[in-house]
């Protein structure tokens, strides 16, 4: 079977996956699987291969650029050294100063100001607001599910819901779900540019590739909810209500310390998920070898999420590889999961399953996420506490369907 063939049995599966697991399977959303599957393949099409958007999507990696070299002149004032600047002794052949710590996450803080520059300046919310009329009619969604879906492009699975709060508690079961759905399928700006750092070394134009993964991935999003929690058409409002601030300095105050928590809970989480996994493998070790090797983790997933990974494109003597990326990024989180693909040698991933995994890790949806999307939610809209905690788990397995489809639709045009 060719890979193309196998990508494009991949997008049914996924769908088929996504219609066992619907709240009513005698009701199979056509209309939304053919929008779904056709704009995915439009966008795709459109964002790899059509010129001037290549060029558009090149800019992006060109504004990474600035923005490291803008994040180094800060972290090393503020760090000397252990933020990028020369050490004050002499290095030796192979040796390295980089902190993750100290360089690569104090990005988030500026991109985290900087997005709440844009907000303020009416930018951000004007480009939310053209995507969401992209994902409306297609879909038979109403404007507040369109703008909520559309920010989560953008910004964070918090933050997205912020433009739309006002209708959270009317919205149908739906468009809620659609909305949660949506968070899990894309990532946010702030990370984005993290993630291109830490893989730019082995995929070429790294950040290019993550933003079209966030956009391609909204349509599969609504397409993947739509078929677990079908609806009829939203009719919520179609209000803007983004985060409000008294002038650009009060945005890039706020914006910092939003950026700081977020830069902290990063920190945190990836110490204790290295650790924790350090300590798993170590009690794995105890058991006898499988294959003539340890096992481990990242073995154990890779077997679970390897059929996953096949059914994306990837060659089966690749698939346990890819596969336990997928189960890193789904039991922990896909910070975890682009460091190790970063890691995987030359020879056990080619360039082109690299590519496909870029876009499958390229979602928030994980555990570790579904806590902060409650948390947000709930706080929110209250009202609606049960049926969002209800809702939680089944945007996990949507989100991840729905990045799977992705790169089943990136491994299909031959990206």
């Amino acid at each position: 079977m060719s890979l193309s063939l196998q990508a494009a049995l991949g997008l049914a599966v996924f769908c088929g996956l996504a219609m066992l697991c619907s709240e009513n399977r005698r009701r199979l959303p056509v209309r939304e699987v053919v929008a779904g599957i056709g704009l995915q393949i439009v966008l795709a099409v459109l964002l790899l291969h059509l010129e001037p958007a290549r060029k558009l999507v090149n800019s992006v990696n060109r504004l990474v650029a600035g923005l490291q070299d803008a994040t180094e002149a800060g972290t090393t004032f503020v760090f000397g050294y252990l933020g990028g600047g020369l050490p004050p002794f002499e290095m030796s052949e192979g040796s390295s100063t980089l902190v993750l710590a100290f360089q690569i996450l104090p990005l988030i803080l500026v991109v985290s100001a900087l997005t709440a520059v844009l907000t303020y300046w009416k930018v951000l919310p004007i480009v939310v607001r053209g995507f969401s009329r992209l994902l409306q009619k297609p879909f038979g969604i109403g404007g507040a599910v369109g703008l909520g879906t559309a920010a989560n492009i953008f910004v964070g699975m918090v933050e997205a819901p912020l433009f739309v709060r006002h209708y959270l508690a009317t919205m149908s079961r739906s468009g809620l779900f659609v909305v949660m759905c949506s968070g899990m399928a894309t990532i946010a700006g702030t990370v984005l540019f993290i993630y291109a750092t830490l893989i730019e070394t082995v995929i070429e134009g790294a950040a290019g590739h993550l933003v079209v993964a966030s956009v391609i991935s909204a349509p599969a999003a609504v397409m993947i909810a739509r078929i677990m929690v079908p609806g009829e058409r939203e009719d919520a409002g179609d209000a803007l209500t983004p985060p409000r601030y008294a002038s650009t300095m009060d945005a890039v105050t706020q914006g910092t310390q939003s950026g700081l928590a977020l830069y902290l809970n990063v920190v945190a989480m990836l110490l204790v998920l290295v650790a924790l996994v350090k300590l798993v493998n170590i009690g794995l070790g105890i058991l006898p070898d499988f294959h003539g090797e340890p096992l481990s983790l990242q073995r154990v997933l890779g077997f679970l999420m390897s059929p996953l990974a096949w059914l994306m494109g990837i060659p089966w003597d690749q698939s346990a590889v890819a596969g336990a990326l997928l189960g890193t990024k789904t039991v922990l989180n896909e910070f975890l999961a682009y460091i190790d693909l970063a890691q995987v040698p030359p020879d056990q991933l080619s360039p082109r399953s690299r590519l496909i995994m870029t876009y499958a890790l390229c979602g928030f949806a994980n555990f570790g996420s579904l806590g902060i999307l409650i948390g947000g939610l709930t706080t929110m809209a209250p009202e609606r506490r049960a049926e969002i905690v209800d809702l939680g788990l089944r945007s996990i397995v949507g989100g991840t369907l729905a990045t799977c489809c992705t790169g089943s639709v990136v491994a299909l045009i031959g990206a």
